[in-house]
This record gives C-alpha cells, structure tokens and sequence, in this order.
C-alpha cells in the first residue's frame, strides 16, 4: 500500500491534560498546502493503544495477498477471518473493476459483522467509482459504525459531492465529530463562501477537531463575522484551535478558497490512548 496507508493514522480527542504531540505545528489544519481529499478523518476515537493484537495491526498491509487471483481475495473478503477480510477488500480496491470485484466489495461494505471490514470495503469500493458506490455509501450513512459513516462521507464526495449534496448535508447533523468534520470539508469544496453559518456554527462544537477545522475553512470566509469569530477563537481553550485560527486571519479568502482541497497528507501523529487501527483512508 502507499500514502497514508503506509503510516496509519491514529487520532484521538483529548480535550484536557493536552500531550506535546498535540502541538498544532502537527495539525493538518496548519503549514500544509492544501491538495487533495487525505484531510478527511477516518480513525478512530474509543479504541485504547496495546488493544489491538499483531495479526490486527497488519490487516491493512495488502503485500502478503498482492499476487492472489481476484476469485481468491472475493472469497477471503467473504469467507475469511476478520484480518483477512480486511487485506482482501484492500487489495480488491488496486485490481480491475468487474462486476464480481463490484458486487463482492458491495456485500461486504454492507452486510460484513466487522466494522473496520465495512469502512475498508466502502474505501476500496469508491476506487472503482460508479452508481454502486455511490449507493452502497448512502446506505452506509446510517451504519452504527462512526467511522463507516465518516468513510461514507468521503466516498460520497469523492463518487460525486454535487448530485450527493443532500445526503451530505444531512451528515453535518451526525452525532459523531469524525463525520460532522467530513461533511463540513465536502461541502465547503462545494459551496464555498456559503457554508459561512455552517462553519461559524462548527466553531462551537464540543469537539476540538471540529473547531479547528470550522476555523481552518473560516479563513476562506471573506466577512466580518468569519473574521470576528476567527479572533474569539485565538482564545479557544484548545491550543490546536488558538494556533489554526490566527493563521486563518493571515490568509487572503480568495486564494484560500482556489487552493482548498483538503488537509493533511502524512499526518502520522500517534496521541495517547490511540490505536494502530485508526487510520486515514488513502484517497
């Protein structure tokens, strides 16, 4: 694998006794030239480190199963063990699309009893793009799964944000930062400017993650209460929040809007009480 699937990415919300590693130097909202989709958040928040077994932790490298035939990744992805489902509808994602490779990562996006199998089987099936992608991540918005839905929400964006605008929209209400986070970076890559009461509402999330990014994107807000907020929020309790609005209050909003893709490529942080399951999918 490559990009962020070679680092794993682990996240975790902490909102008191803040860890260097918290430094917003390492934030993907600051010092990164905004490229592509890798800022959405895909990870993972109520998992604690040393819980995941060595068989887990390698689940999300394909190597071993590169030069199986596809029929044998489809019946690994539905009859395998938990760790070797997840390789086989990773590897499916780099190999030809057909109906069968389609169908098999649809079933398993869907129906799989493993979350992490579910959230890959949606990435890798969205790489093969399609009105069944699209489909399959619309029903995966209502996944018990946080991290399935976020994932839906990337998928989504990437298949086509504009047709899934509704369906996106709705995901700024989901009790989960992760996927309230996603649908507010998809739909600003939309609307724009037009997202100002969204984003300013954001900016009072309980969760810092989505703060940091309502004020990331606020900077692309050229009004007087984007720029308002962006000085209240250099006095927010979280330091990731303080540091990423006052480099928003630098930025020129025109420019700002023409650049924005995204966040973060490699932002490998590892914080404590994370886990080498949480990881950003590589789009």
């Amino acid at each position: 694998m490559t990009g962020c699937h070679d680092d794993d990415e682990f996240e975790k919300h902490l909102e008191e006794d803040p860890d260097p590693q918290l430094d917003p130097e390492r934030s993907p909202g600051l010092h990164v030239d905004i490229e592509a989709l890798e800022d959405i958040e895909v990870s993972r928040e109520d998992v604690t480190i040393g819980e995941a077994t060595p068989e887990e932790l390698a689940a999300s490298d394909t190597e071993p199963v590169e030069d199986d035939a596809v029929a044998s990744l489809l019946a690994d992805a539905e009859q395998g063990s938990k760790t070797d489902r997840r390789r086989a509808v990773l590897a499916l994602k780099d190999r030809e699309t057909s109906d069968a490779v389609v169908s098999g990562l649809a079933r398993a996006a869907t129906t799989d009893e493993d979350g992490d199998v579910r959230q890959f089987a949606v990435e890798a099936l969205t790489a093969h793009g399609g009105e069944r992608a699209a489909a399959v991540a619309v029903e995966l918005l209502d996944d018990p799964d946080p991290w399935v839905r976020a994932e839906a929400v990337v998928a989504l964006d990437n298949v086509d944000r504009e047709a899934h605008e509704a369906d996106i929209d709705a995901a700024l209400d989901d009790d989960h930062h992760a996927v309230r986070r996603n649908a507010a970076i998809s739909l600003f890559k939309l609307r724009g400017e037009d997202m100002a009461d969204a984003l300013l509402e954001q900016s009072r999330d309980d969760s810092e993650r989505v703060r940091e990014w309502a004020a990331h994107m606020l900077g692309g807000v050229d009004e007087d209460r984007a720029r308002e907020r962006l000085r209240e929020l250099t006095d927010d309790s979280a330091s990731v929040v303080r540091q990423t609005a006052e480099r928003s209050l630098e930025v020129d909003p025109g420019t700002f809007r023409r650049q924005f893709g995204g966040a973060l490529e490699n932002d490998a942080r590892l914080l404590p009480g994370e886990d080498r399951l949480n990881r950003m999918p590589d789009l």
